[in-house]
């Protein structure tokens, strides 16, 4: 075989394999380009004016979107400005790249959102074809008010230790010099379960290094997950409640204010460093068909279901999901799989429907049902989707 050949299937089986155990087979259509091997037809010329890199051996649209937009989120711009990658897993060297930032107007994509909930108001799939444009895959909610599977006793650096209305509560001395007699006793708090604007205390100060503006992510600890092949502890769920920014810092604790609520907030819950991630996009293409599932031997070991939000049973549409899928597998937010359930008696797999991933951590991933034929349950199986 011709060794510039040899060299690109090595380099697309190296970059493919990024996608770990979720990856698809390599386009099989190799031919030549110019002095280069591709799966793709580049355009010749690149618009005028246009910033254009040439892929190298290593690349990935992620560090490249990286290395040109300063977050690796943003890799679907960089797909959308080079529509003739098929599968934004599989890039080669040689092809060129326009890399000039362009941010999709919001007036854009709302536009997109709306036609595409008119088509399905029609009986369509909610989307349009392989070549248009990338759309959120949810909502800034859908991230912020997750959570994500980590160890089973994980430790966090802070804590809210207070509020304001553990100071407000009565004493009932002064009820009692009135002559008036309760069985209440003494009160701890007027208000348990805080909100939004509400101001709590921060076991953590000048000596820990707060500042003034210091954004923190509310963590609830939650139920032990087991995985539900393996009957063996995943580890914890762990619960993003809301988030608080430090306004004041003193010695050892700081003064703090809850500036986003996704579910009630209570004194005791940990803090971890408000870490921003943007909403991922994705170019939409028809749902699997049902007479084309994947076989039943490539799901044998199968990314599957974990948990499910609020421990749902029956999952549809729009509910999010936990997949053990982590970072060592090469999962990205943006990457959409379909949805099977294994079939008894030998018979193939049934395409359930697809969904979105949105975050990816260490052991976890969330995504979000795009599409359901049938109610989707915890132990269904996921595989990239073709």
């Amino acid at each position: 075989m011709n060794s510039r050949k040899t060299a690109a299937i090595y380099t697309f089986l190296v970059l493919g394999c990024l996608a770990g155990l979720v990856a698809h087979e390599p386009p099989k259509d190799l031919h030549q380009v110019g002095d280069h091997w591709t799966a793709w037809n580049p355009p010749a010329a690149a618009p005028e004016g246009a910033q254009v890199h040439t892929i190298q051996t290593g690349d990935t649209l992620w560090d490249l979107a990286g290395r040109f937009y300063g977050n690796p989120y943003l890799w679907p711009q960089i797909w959308e400005q080079n529509r003739y990658i098929l599968d934004a897993h599989w890039i080669y060297p040689g092809d060129p790249l326009v890399v000039g930032f362009e941010v999709t107007p919001i007036e854009a994509v709302q536009a997109a959102g709306r036609s595409a909930d008119e088509d399905d108001d029609e009986g369509g799939l909610r989307l349009t074809t392989a070549a248009s444009a990338p759309a959120p895959l949810g909502s800034e909610d859908d991230i912020q008010c997750s959570g994500y599977i980590g160890g089973l006793e994980e430790e966090f650096p802070r804590h809210i230790i207070g509020s304001e209305f553990e100071s407000l509560s009565p004493t009932l001395v002064a009820v009692r010099a009135a002559g008036l007699d309760s069985d209440l006793g003494e009160l701890g708090t007027v208000k348990i379960d805080l909100s939004l604007g509400d101001i709590v205390y921060v076991d953590g100060g000048n000596q820990a290094g707060l500042l003034p503006g210091d954004l923190f992510t509310v963590v609830i600890p939650r139920e032990a997950v087991e995985h539900p092949r393996t009957r063996k502890p995943l580890g914890r769920f762990y619960s993003y409640v809301g988030r608080v920014r430090v306004l004041s810092v003193q010695e050892e604790t700081a003064i703090a204010e809850i500036v986003y609520g996704c579910m009630p907030v209570q004194v005791g819950a940990a803090l971890t460093p408000y870490v921003p991630e943007p909403v991922p996009l994705a170019r939409r293409t028809p749902q699997t068909g049902v007479n084309d599932p994947v076989g039943a031997n490539a799901l044998k070991d199968a990314p599957m279901i974990v948990r499910s939000e609020r421990r749902l049973v029956t999952i549809g549409r729009d509910h999010l999901v936990y997949l053990d899928l982590g970072h060592d597998t090469g999962v990205t937010p943006g990457d959409i799989f379909s949805i099977y359930r294994a079939n008894p008696k030998g018979h193939p797999p049934v395409v359930i429907g697809e969904l979105g991933i949105l975050s990816v951590r260490e052991r976890s991933s969330v995504a979000k049902v795009l599409e359901s034929r049938y109610a989707v349950y915890v132990g269904d199986l996921v595989d990239l989707k073709r």
